[in-house]
C-alpha cells in the first residue's frame, strides 16, 4: 500500500485511481481499499474526481520532524555560520537507502537555483556528500552494497575491485573529509565532511559547494570549516543523546 505514495513525483504529481491500480498490478478492489485508507489517513488528497495527489498529513509530519529530528537539532545554525564564514552554499545530508538525501541547506548569495536543496536525493558514489558517508558505513553494509553497485562504484572512481574500493574509502576515513569536481555539474568543486556516531559510523555529512570560476576560494580554509561544522554537529549529537 506505502508503494503508492513512492508513485508521486515532480513530474507526475496527480495520478487517477485507474493509474494507481495499474501501477500496483493488484486487484480493483484492493486497490481501492488501499486508495480509500491513504486518503483516510491524510496520505492522500483528492484534487478532482477520481485523481489523487499528495496530502497534507505529510505537511504536518515534516513539521514535526523539523521541530524534533536530532540530526536537524544538533545542527542548528551551522549550516548558517559556515555560508557567513566562507561565503558558499551549505549542506546537511543523511544517508537513506542507497542513496543520500538533503535534509537541510543554507543558500549563499547568488547561489544558482538549481543546486542541491531539502528533500533531493543523490546517489551513494557521486558527489562528497554522499561519498563520505560511504567511506564510514560499517564493513558489513558495504560487503552488502559493493555486488549490487559494483559498475557503478566503478564509473565513480571508487575502486575497479572489493580490494580498491575499501583501499579508497579508506583513505577518505584518513583525510576525514572528501573534496570533489564537477562530479554533479561542471566546474563546481564541493567539499564534505562526516558526522559520526558513537561507533565511528557516519549518520550524515556536512558540505559545502562552489564554482571554480570564484578565484577568491581558500580551498584550505574551506575544508578546515567543514570538518569543524561537522565535528560541531557530531559533537552536540553525541551530547543529546547521552542525554536522552
Amino acid at each position: 500500500m506505502l508503494h503508492i505514495l513512492e508513485l508521486f513525483s515532480e513530474d507526475q504529481p496527480v495520478w487517477s485511481t485507474a493509474e494507481l491500480i495499474d501501477a500496483l498490478e493488484t486487484s480493483r478492489s484492493t486497490g481501492y481499499r488501499y486508495i480509500k485508507t491513504l486518503h483516510d489517513a491524510g496520505l492522500l488528497s483528492a484534487v478532482r474526481n477520481g485523481y489523487y495527489g499528495l496530502g497534507p498529513r505529510i505537511i504536518e509530519m515534516d513539521l514535526q520532524i523539523r521541530q524534533t529530528d536530532p540530526l536537524l537539532l544538533a545542527s542548528e545554525g551551522v549550516l548558517e555560520t559556515l555560508v557567513h564564514d566562507i561565503g558558499h552554499s551549505a549542506l546537511l545530508c543523511t544517508a537513506y537507502r542507497d542513496s543520500v538525501l538533503c535534509i537541510a541547506e543554507s543558500r549563499a548569495p547568488d547561489s544558482p537555483a538549481n543546486r542541491f536543496s531539502r528533500g533531493q536525493r543523490r546517489p551513494l558514489f557521486q558527489g562528497a556528500v554522499s561519498k563520505v558517508i560511504l567511506a564510514y558505513f560499517p564493513h558489513h553494509r558495504l560487503k552488502s552494497i559493493y555486488p549490487r553497485h559494483e559498475q557503478e562504484i566503478e564509473r565513480a572512481g571508487l575502486g575497479g575491485d572489493w580490494a580498491e574500493f575499501r583501499r579508497t574509502l579508506g583513505q577518505i576515513k584518513k583525510d576525514g573529509y572528501l573534496l570533489t569536481r564537477g562530479e554533479f555539474n561542471p566546474g563546481v568543486y564541493g567539499v564534505a565532511a562526516p558526522i559520526l556516531t558513537t561507533q565511528g559510523t557516519a549518520v550524515g555529512s556536512v558540505g559545502v559547494a562552489w564554482d571554480e570560476t570564484q578565484r577568491d576560494v581558500q580551498v584550505d580554509s574551506a575544508i578546515l570549516a567543514v570538518k569543524q561544522a561537522a565535528a560541531l554537529v557530531t559533537e552536540r549529537l553525541l551530547r543529546d543523546a547521552s542525554r536522552g
